[in-house]
């Protein structure tokens, strides 16, 4: 079994000190087997924000935490236009990672991430067609029976925003995607964005999306919330055709786990479980049948 930490949208210039050292003191004592962040390190890509972000990095892996990152549309500078369009990551490559797109395979585990931040939109993404090359590339020699799992910052098609029926935009070349995800057997998408927590079967949202689990991460220390969130990171433990998802949620004086959730194979799809109730406060975990884009 292995324990994956997932964050996002951690924004060191809008971050709460006080969460990000809870955070630190979760995660040491938990000692996950990675720790995924799924983009969005800074706030506006300054370079005191990139520093800020840098320390935080170096304190999980001196602590002995293998890391994986992707940036995101935050991480390249907004009003810095010259830099934007000539050099939009050069900073997240010198203070979080010259690997834009890194790769990290253990026994039971291969993580694939993906950049989906560019210099031409203000905040949506787009995977370039090389991108999807590296997907099906990455996975294609990974043995059978190992979670494959894909992180990008922008979820990889139309997620469920808030407002009744509102739906996000999709990343450029979104279908060709989700297409190389399903030929390369990808079992869990990882990404954030939305400061919103949310898990479900992808092929309940579209049905050409491949028998991939969604898990969207909210923000883990930012204080940029949005309209009942509160700041939160995902647990999930991974075991043969099973995932169970914890969420880790600030409540004002700490962090408290919600009941985990889970979901299971059955061969062709990921289905939910349930919730275990032997365990932590219900889950707040968006696990609703999506209707609107079940047709894709």
């Amino acid at each position: 079994m292995s324990t994956i930490a997932h964050l996002s949208d951690v924004h060191f210039g809008r971050h709460d000190p006080e969460i990000v050292a809870a955070v630190e003191t979760f995660l040491f004592e938990a000692k996950p087997d990675l720790v995924v962040i799924s983009g969005d390190f800074t706030q506006r890509a300054r370079v005191e924000q990139y520093r800020l972000a840098s320390e935080w990095l170096e304190r999980l892996e001196s602590g002995g935490l293998v890391t994986l990152a992707v940036p995101g549309n935050h991480d390249v500078p907004l009003y810095d236009i010259l830099r934007r369009f000539a050099r939009p990551l050069h900073r997240y490559r010198r203070f979080i990672d010259d690997d834009l797109c890194p790769f990290v395979e253990s026994d039971d585990v291969a993580v694939l991430g993906i950049n989906t931040a560019r210099s031409l939109t203000i905040k949506d993404g787009s995977v370039s067609r090389e991108q999807i090359d590296l997907i099906r590339d990455r996975f294609r020699d990974v043995e059978q029976g190992k979670t494959r799992i894909l992180v990008t910052h922008h979820p990889l098609f139309a997620m469920p925003i808030g407002e009744e029926g509102a739906l996000s935009k999709v990343v450029k070349r979104d279908a060709d995607a989700l297409q190389a995800v399903a030929d390369a057997g990808v079992d869990i998408l990882l990404a954030g964005h939305f400061h919103r927590t949310y898990a479900q079967s992808a092929r309940e949202m579209v049905k050409t999306a491949g028998a991939a689990l969604v898990i969207q991460a909210g923000t883990a220390t930012s204080t940029r919330l949005r309209g009942d969130e509160l700041q939160s990171f995902n647990m999930i433990e991974l075991s043969p055709g099973r995932v169970q998802l914890q969420v880790q949620r600030w409540d004002g004086a700490g962090l408290v786990g919600g009941r985990p959730t889970i979901f299971a194979h059955d061969g062709d799809n990921w289905l939910f479980e349930g919730r275990r109730e032997d365990e932590g406060t219900p889950a707040p975990v968006v696990a609703a049948r999506a209707d609107a884009i079940a047709e894709g």
